[in-house]
């Protein structure tokens, strides 16, 4: 499902496989406990400054949410989402500085995971950003997913061709349109970009409960959003359960 190493003060969560990685409980559950061991052994050591990377391997960096594994169950789609509430919330509270070095496809809850760092670098020779909603009758399922783009994304006419237009953004798109930070060649060069950031970041020695404080006070309102459980209300009206899955 995944894998994490450690490069001196770097950390590299890497989701293996040529798969699409789509985001189900058995994925979420290897990523948390990923992140749980990284915060553990953080405060463990208590020496300051650490970085961490998320990247995938094959054609995807994230295909978003299990849709077969939701298989038009209600109670499966609301035991899934609280996972990836619950994965985002880790995430975006993780004592250190996040980087998403996005290696292929990050669509739909896959687009919200990479924006969910504190910086996104792509590669440029494949893969997209894509939202892609109103192209399989879908309205935004959650309040995080709305409250993320907005929070990540300052301008109306990007976020309008996001969600109102499903418009697939190539790396050098997103740079342009200040979705993501930075765009490299190839997925290796994105990698060592994001580990060359990584340890500068690190090197800064700064307190991580710290770090991880004001960036909860600047994305407050994503977080707060994250708190909130779906209702059935929201679920009966929303029309991933009618959808089947694009093969």
């Amino acid at each position: 499902m995944c894998t994490l190493e450690k490069r001196g003060s770097v950390y590299i969560l890497t989701l293996t496989g040529n798969h699409e990685h789509r985001l189900n409980p058995t994925l979420v559950d290897s990523l948390s406990a990923a992140l749980h061991r990284i915060r553990s052994e953080t405060t463990a050591s208590h020496s300051p400054g650490a970085a961490l990377i998320t990247t995938g391997e094959g054609k995807y960096f994230s295909n978003g949410g299990d849709i077969p594994w939701v298989d038009s169950n209600k109670d499966r789609l609301l035991f899934m989402m609280s996972k990836v509430r619950s994965l985002l919330t880790d995430l975006m509270s993780l004592p250190m500085p996040t980087i998403a070095a996005v290696n292929g496809h990050a669509v739909g809850q896959g687009y919200i995971l990479a924006l969910c760092h504190d910086y996104v670098f792509m590669r440029k020779d494949r893969g997209f950003l894509y939202m892609n909603g109103v192209e399989i009758g879908e309205v935004l399922p959650t309040p995080f997913f709305k409250a993320t783009l907005k929070a990540k994304i300052s301008s109306p006419a990007v976020l309008r061709d996001i969600v109102l237009r499903a418009e697939k953004m190539t790396a050098e798109k997103a740079v342009e349109k200040g979705i993501i930070d930075a765009a490299y060649d190839t997925v290796e060069a994105t990698v060592a970009a994001a580990v060359e950031l990584g340890g500068q970041l690190a090197r800064r020695n700064w307190n991580g409960q710290v770090y991880a404080e004001n960036r909860k006070v600047l994305f407050a309102d994503v977080l707060h959003k994250l708190s909130i459980a779906e209702t059935d209300e929201m679920i009966k009206n929303s029309r991933v359960l009618e959808l089947k899955p694009r093969l």
